[in-house]
């Protein structure tokens, strides 16, 4: 039976459109799939996409050489602005991958049948994601070849880590969400590595993939294995949804510096990170439908149903800007006061204000059906949101630590371009190491998606309603 061709333009309407095109099959899913991954290397937009990526990465790679020839005073950082870019990026790439366990753990638990077609990639974005983030503390430490010194290793000194510093804390944060993303993406990788497998025509691929596959043979015993740790990973991963950017969150909120002393963080950067995760979540899904012709299974159900999650997250980003408001003008805190004139009329003030245009105004459009239903618009905006949360971070960051109680040690911070080239090279990282995953990976689940076609041949009304 011919399969039909998901709907290319950009306006359509939403009504007819299911989970999965009408008249997919096991095999057309296994072979658009798998052929999907070869027909990648072959199209410009990869190739130029990939160069563009592997230029950033020697531009990291450049600026990385400098840091551990010259030390941090590369940077803008000063007294009293210790910290700048580096723990900047470091919360937002954290929050970035937020969004992966989101969409791969909690909608699981729910039973949330969307998630079929993007949670691989999802979960591909949040390990890129904690790679870059825990790169930032390692390259922001004064001396980055003893970082050994924050795990806890038996030693004859009796060396052990300062559980009051807050690299402790980003230790066993990162180290902890790290792992468990890595089993979570490596549990649900195995029965598609296995049919790589089968099918790899060179003796290269059957090795590698049949290495990564571990011996799968599709058995019921397999397959109830495979589904039982999914699971129990699913609800491992489920509190660190919570519990990773809280403590982040911490690292600021357990100081006396007035722009950070506040209880309403750890909560208001978790919102954000989903906020900013999805945003992300939404730019890979357009990409992979515009010009990698993954529109067939990530369907316009797919971007409307995150539009409303991101939005929905959005607004409680909002709530936590007025409640920060209204909590400064409560106390009547005069450090605290000071630090919101900063920011609404001061130095500071083009940052926050770019910040609420990005993070609450220009988002607002995605309530109108026909910028959801443009590709281009949800992608401009969802980039636009990424920009906001990271003035966001930014200016929590820098502000917190340039206003401090005493007038006499405000000092301004003043990024330098090795900053910059620091951002601009994790951004190369991450786009290059994703586009290494959509050119040897599926980037979509072959086998949920079967599953998908299973349920709604054994419940024909099922498919017509979105979970």
């Amino acid at each position: 039976m011919p399969i039909q061709e998901q709907k290319s333009d950009d306006h359509f309407s939403l009504r007819d459109e299911s989970i999965l095109p009408k008249g997919e099959s096991f095999e057309s899913v296994t072979r658009s799939i798998s052929n999907g991954k070869d027909a990648v290397k072959g199209r410009l937009a990869f190739r130029l996409s990939l160069l563009a990526a592997l230029g950033m990465v020697f531009l990291l790679c450049v600026a990385v050489t400098h840091l551990f020839i010259r030390g941090i005073g590369i940077f803008g950082n000063n007294m009293p602005s210790a910290w700048g870019f580096p723990i900047v990026n470091f919360v937002w790439w954290i929050g970035i991958g937020h969004a992966g366990t989101f969409i791969s753990a909690i909608l699981l638990i729910l039973h949330q049948n969307w998630r079929d077609s993007i949670n691989r990639f999802a979960e591909a974005m949040t390990l890129v994601a904690v790679l870059c983030a825990a790169m930032m503390p390692l390259i922001h430490l004064g001396r980055p070849i003893v970082f050994y010194w924050l795990i806890p290793y038996p030693n004859s000194m009796n060396l052990w880590p300062q559980f009051r510093s807050p690299l402790m804390w980003d230790m066993f944060a990162v180290g902890t969400y790290g792992t468990i993303s890595l089993l979570f993406f490596f549990v649900g990788l195995i029965p598609d590595m296995a049919t790589f497998r089968d099918r790899a025509k060179s003796r290269f691929g059957q090795y590698f993939y049949g290495a990564i596959a571990g011996g799968w043979r599709g058995s019921a015993r397999h397959w109830s294995a495979n589904k039982t740790a999914y699971v129990i990973l699913a609800g491992l991963a489920t509190p660190l949804v919570v519990s990773v950017h809280s403590i982040v969150a911490l690292d600021f909120a357990s100081s006396i510096l007035p722009a950070w002393h506040s209880e309403i963080f750890p909560p208001y950067f978790v919102a954000g990170a989903i906020y900013s995760g999805f945003a992300m979540v939404l730019c890979i899904s357009v990409l992979l439908r515009r010009i990698f012709d993954f529109g067939r299974y990530i369907t316009q159900r797919h971007i409307n149903t995150m539009v409303y999650v991101m939005m929905s997250t959005g607004l409680i980003v909002a709530y936590a800007y007025l409640v920060e408001a209204f909590i400064i003008w409560y106390s009547q805190n005069p450090p605290e006061i000071q630090v919101a004139l900063d920011h609404y009329t001061g130095a500071a003030a083009p940052v926050y204000w770019s910040v609420i245009v990005c993070n609450i105004v220009i988002p607002q459009i995605l309530w109108l059906r026909w910028a959801r239903c443009n590709s281009y618009c949800v992608f401009i905006v969802c980039i636009i949101i990424n920009i906001g949360m990271w003035l966001e971070r930014f200016l929590i960051v820098v502000s917190g630590l340039s206003r401090d109680y005493l007038m006499s040690s405000w000092a301004e911070f003043h990024p330098t371009l090795w900053d910059f080239a620091l951002l601009l090279g994790l951004l190369g990282l991450f786009s290059f190491c994703l586009l290494l995953f959509v050119r040897y990976f599926p980037v979509i689940p072959m086998y949920e998606l079967r599953s998908s076609i299973f349920k709604s041949k054994a419940h024909p009304k099922s498919s017509e309603v979105l979970s």
